[in-house]
């Protein structure tokens, strides 16, 4: 009964506009855009949190949520006015489900259920890191099967997509992620966050690097781990500390984005061989580090793969990637109950149910 049900809906939204409205809360960007068929953008709207945050060094939950609350109805209504249509236009509700900050999360639920209800649109949940991928589908065309190496603030993984909307995890971070180990050596620095950005700046305008370890771990492994990277950062600066010398951070930023990128560029394409994949894919806020992009562009155009990296503006956290997440579920009629619930540690391999085979 419910594979009928399932069926029926998505042939119904065949004959149906595909605009959705997407909501993000997860951390500390407020996000609403609308998006058509999950290609294309007709408005994306952002309230960064980040001055908020930056004197504490690093984001309070309690204080994002707080923020969420104040601006998510001047988001919707900025967005539906750019999108130049009108709420009864719309064919559904998207929202980030997770995974994300508990508090955050409720305030962008709440705010879609609202509107789910008010509207009688069908609600989608939708998985952030599904959004992040598929962020790049707004700018570029994708072949199946593709990997997707993600690297955002807490995830450092390999994502396989052996069809649309199947997500396997091939590789994960077992400690800190890329983004955090990035924040972690600018706050030693004294540099401000988000740290990452102040890094890559600092990488780039040094004359050499200082030589940093590289954490392979096992010979077939595609897991990765910074902690010990950077307990080597910290132990450089206090050994200059002690000997009363002068820290080249220039040079320490540099060996240190030197040696994150040099692990995820490899094991990155040694995926893509092993796996057979059309594309390699980059996903997440810390796609938007030019050393990054600059070293995967090179490897990928010398190895003949083709490379998907979306703009800067669709790296960062934004609701138009959730929006193109949500068009898979759309599309096959699978919506959520108004029941919904936050999953700050939400699964993405379980997030889509294996296609129906009529």
């Amino acid at each position: 009964m419910q594979q009928q049900e399932t069926a029926k809906a998505a042939a119904e939204n065949e004959s149906k506009s595909g605009l959705i409205l997407a909501i993000e809360t997860s951390c500390d960007e407020t996000s609403v855009a609308v998006i058509q068929d999950g290609k294309h953008i007709l408005s994306n709207v952002i309230s960064s949190q980040i001055e908020v945050h930056q004197r504490f060094g690093g984001v309070v939950p309690e204080i994002a949520s707080r923020k969420h609350v104040e601006v998510i109805t001047l988001m919707i209504e900025q967005a539906i006015a750019e999108s130049g249509i009108k709420l009864k236009d719309l064919s559904a509700i998207a929202v980030t489900q997770g995974p994300g900050l508990v508090g955050a999360l409720l305030v962008g639920i709440v705010a879609a259920k609202t509107l789910a209800m008010a509207l009688d649109l069908p609600l989608i949940g939708t998985h952030h890191i599904a959004g992040h991928i598929y962020a790049n589908q707004l700018v570029h065309e994708l072949e199946y099967p593709c990997m997707a190496l993600v690297v955002s603030g807490g995830h450092t993984e390999l994502v396989l997509l052996e069809n649309e909307g199947s997500f396997r995890m091939i590789g994960r971070t077992r400690d800190d992620a890329v983004g955090e180990a990035y924040d972690k050596v600018a706050r030693s620095l004294k540099l401000p966050y988000p740290g990452g950005p102040h890094i890559d700046r600092l990488a780039s305008e040094a004359t050499e690097a200082l030589a940093l370890p590289r954490a392979w771990l096992e010979a077939d492994s595609y897991d990765f781990s910074f902690s010990g990277l950077k307990s080597a950062v910290l132990a450089v600066i206090n050994q200059t500390q002690m000997r009363g010398d002068t820290l080249n951070e220039a040079a320490l930023a540099r060996g240190f984005q030197e040696s994150v990128i040099e692990v995820l560029v490899e094991k990155a394409l040694r995926a893509v061989r092993a796996y057979g994949a059309k594309q390699l894919l980059l996903c997440g806020g810390v796609a938007a580090n030019r050393g990054l992009r600059a070293a995967l562009t090179s490897r990928c155009e010398a190895e003949g793969v083709p490379l998907l990296i979306p703009p800067l503006t669709l790296c960062t956290d934004n609701a138009a990637m959730i929006g193109a997440a949500a068009f898979l579920k759309w599309q096959r009629g699978e919506y959520s109950s108004l029941d919904l619930k936050a999953e700050p540690s939400f699964s993405l391999e379980g997030w889509m149910a294996p296609q129906v085979q009529s």
